[in-house]
């Protein structure tokens, strides 16, 4: 399977933010940039807590400004253990 890296960006710089190492975020900073990765962590729909906290942080955005903040989430709770 391969993937189309400008095709499908946010979906990548989704997947490295959540799920990436060290090394991952240093290439996707050489690859897209950090202007197209902070642009894309905006439109995203969903970020963790972790993840929401470091973009917000590091780009020193408010954190209004995300769409995952200002999204409310369809499922509140996935399970009652």
């Amino acid at each position: 399977m391969s993937i189309d890296y400008e095709r499908h960006a946010r979906f990548v710089i989704e997947r490295v933010l959540t799920r990436g190492n060290w090394n991952d975020w240093q290439e996707l900073r050489k690859y897209y940039g950090l202007d197209k990765i902070k642009n894309e962590a905006l439109h995203l729909r969903y970020l963790d807590k972790v993840t929401f906290s470091f973009c917000h942080t590091f780009f020193n955005i408010p954190k209004e400004k995300f769409r995952c903040y200002n999204t409310e989430p369809s499922i509140r709770q996935l399970w009652n253990f």
